[in-house]
């Protein structure tokens, strides 16, 4: 049986999320660790994911995780997450990383950025149908477009997909040779 799918628009599903970097968050260095970050960006992801799909969703993978600058002890740690591109059963979640120094001038500053890819499942535990996101800007639109090409490049790597099965790849890749 075919489900049909509804369409939600990019901003009823962000998140934003703070959390304080307490000493037992971070490495020797007084840096927080990189585990403890991904836990939390785990959890945004999934507050994202579940409310666009209006469901529990579950962590497929996680894929492109940029550390850009360290983030110390007793900063706020504030994290941005929204859904870039529904397919049909997953959906690509973008988190963004700042911190803020409180001690400092509260000047926030971008650490961190990665891409997860979380899947909504019914009460069997079985993937089903996510509504259909539908950029309303033209950096929500690049954002869906980009998304489509890390997922593409997500099946190659995995085997799931062939390579003249990854057209929008292809297109990407040929831009760059006509320059």
């Amino acid at each position: 049986m075919s489900q049909s799918r509804t369409q939600r628009t990019v901003p009823d599903s962000r998140c934003v999320m703070s959390e304080l970097v307490l000493p037992n968050d971070t490495n020797g260095l007084g840096n927080l660790m990189g585990g403890r970050l991904l836990h939390w960006m785990d959890v945004c992801a999934a507050i994202t994911s579940q409310r666009h799909a209006g469901m529990v969703c579950v962590t497929a993978s996680v894929d492109s995780v940029e550390f850009h600058s360290p983030i110390l002890q007793s900063d706020i740690v504030v994290l941005e997450s929204q859904v870039n591109r529904a397919f049909r059963t997953s959906m690509e979640i973008e988190i963004n990383v700042y911190a803020e120094n409180p001690r400092m001038d509260d000047a926030r500053r971008h650490c961190n950025r990665a891409y997860f890819t979380f899947v909504a499942v019914g009460p069997d535990g079985k993937p089903v149908v996510v509504p259909e996101l539908v950029p309303a800007s033209p950096e929500e639109t690049d954002r869906f477009d980009a998304a489509l090409r890390r997922r593409e490049f997500r099946l190659l790597l995995s085997g799931r997909m062939k390579p003249s099965e990854a057209v929008h790849v292809q297109d990407y890749l040929a831009s760059f040779s006509q320059d």
